[in-house]
């Protein structure tokens, strides 16, 4: 029977969900991998503060050092969350010799090649799967599973948080306030909920992932991003009437050594398998030269199914002490084997607000087709006390041209309520 000693840093939700995990499955672990887990320390910031009971109160310490200086100690598990102190914590353990399992997406993000080198020097492993996704085995899928394919795109929906308000607002046709105020309610929504619903939180991931599917680092810095506060019911009840339903997307695709990468809400078909995931679930759809087309779903956040791939990781770091290092050198900024592409093509949805006026209608068609933007559909689905609005769908046309176009309209008659890519 194998023994491994292991320290947490952060001992809070996910913390105690890892520690009642270990405490559920143990005899499991003991009977199918021959392995003993044992618990030694947690790094919190109060001892005194009351916690689940499944965590003992003397494996508690307010000093870093009683977990990273341990030289029993040979994994250690991060639930800090947050860039500083963990990404400085992680990487002096890594360079003591201890394997790091972590599910802190903005550390690894924008310190991957700090932690890398830590790695490398510490001859140490360094997982992350419950960074992107939850429960889903993503990471392990792209790692191990997939090597004998060129992943050329991947779609995901990869932050709970908005999938769940999105799906509330196109189901429930709840304002996107409202939606939000019961997401708080039932703790699914942060009280400051601006890094998922303006999309950081899914662009830490998305530079994950699409790093793996393409073998080249894809800092999230060059990331395009944009919310989904400006969702309205207005643009969901159009949507919908064209065929699609609304999702925030992390997107990257990969053409050549040019890579497109954004975060940003999107027009999916909806016989599209996307479209049909709801509430706090997480999807990510992949493309691959000789699989094809695959889907990985599940729960994408909380404590029970983050927990379960940290205790997964923490697994095979005790069974495999060879440590697994990337597929690619990862550097602080773009891979030199790629580059970002500068434009896109796809289909967009326009929705304006226009003066009721005689040649408005002309005026806009008139600007679209000076950047030769063709209109595939036209709605006018209410109008209000300012006017009239009307949504457009688009044919295939260079994102360029299409926001070119939006600034040629004359203020006085048209102002631009949303522009949205469209799935195809």
């Amino acid at each position: 029977m194998k023994k491994v000693v292991v320290g947490l840093l952060g001992c809070g939700n996910i913390g105690s969900g890892v520690v009642r995990l270990i405490g559920q499955m143990r005899q499991d672990i003991r009977e199918h991998y021959q392995l003993e887990i044992d618990i030694r320390r947690a790094l919190v910031r109060s001892t005194e503060k009351k916690r689940d009971e499944a965590v003992p109160r003397g494996i508690l310490t307010e000093t870093p050092e009683d977990v990273l200086n341990d030289p029993e100690i040979a994994v250690v598990l991060e639930f800090l969350g947050g860039e500083q102190p963990a990404a400085d914590y992680m990487a002096r353990a890594l360079r003591a010799g201890k394997t790091v399992v972590t599910a802190n997406k903005m550390a690894l993000a924008l310190h991957w090649r700090e932690l890398q080198r830590a790695a490398d020097e510490g001859q140490s492993g360094l997982y992350y799967e419950a960074a992107v996704g939850g429960a889903m085995p993503i990471i392990r899928v792209l790692q191990h599973s997939l090597q004998a394919n060129h992943i050329t795109r991947l779609s995901a929906i990869i932050n709970g948080t908005t999938n769940y308000l999105l799906t509330r607002m196109t189901d429930e046709k709840l304002d996107y306030q409202t939606a939000l105020s019961e997401a708080q309610r039932l703790g699914l929504a942060e009280p400051d909920p601006s890094s998922d619903v303006e999309g950081e939180d899914a662009a830490y991931k998305l530079s994950i992932l699409a790093s793996l599917a393409f073998h080249a680092h894809i800092p999230v810095s060059l990331i395009q991003r944009e919310g989904m506060t400006r969702i309205s019911q207005v643009d969901i009840r159009c949507a919908r009437d064209m065929g699609y339903t609304i999702k925030l997307l992390a997107s990257a695709a990969r053409s050549g050594s040019e890579v497109d990468a954004f975060v940003s809400p999107v027009l999916v078909p909806v016989h599209h398998p996307l479209a049909s995931v709801k509430g706090a679930f997480n999807a990510v759809y992949l493309h691959g030269h000789a699989f094809d087309d695959m889907m990985i779903y599940g729960r994408g956040a909380g404590s029970a199914p983050t927990a379960s791939a940290i205790v997964s990781d923490l697994i095979c770091a005790a069974q495999d002490p060879a440590p697994a290092f990337s597929t690619f050198e990862v550097v602080d900024g773009l891979s030199d084997s790629v580059s970002m592409a500068k434009d896109r093509t796809c289909a967009f949805y326009l929705r304006l607000q226009v003066k009721d006026d005689a040649g408005v209608l002309a005026h806009v068609a008139s600007c679209l087709s000076g950047e030769q933007v063709s209109v595939r559909a036209l709605q006018q689905p209410q109008a209000t006390e300012n006017g009239a609005q009307i949504t457009i769908l688009t044919h295939p046309a260079e994102e360029s041209r299409v926001r070119s176009a939006a600034r040629a309209f004359d203020p006085k008659l048209v102002k631009v309520m949303n522009i949205l890519r469209v799935e195809e």
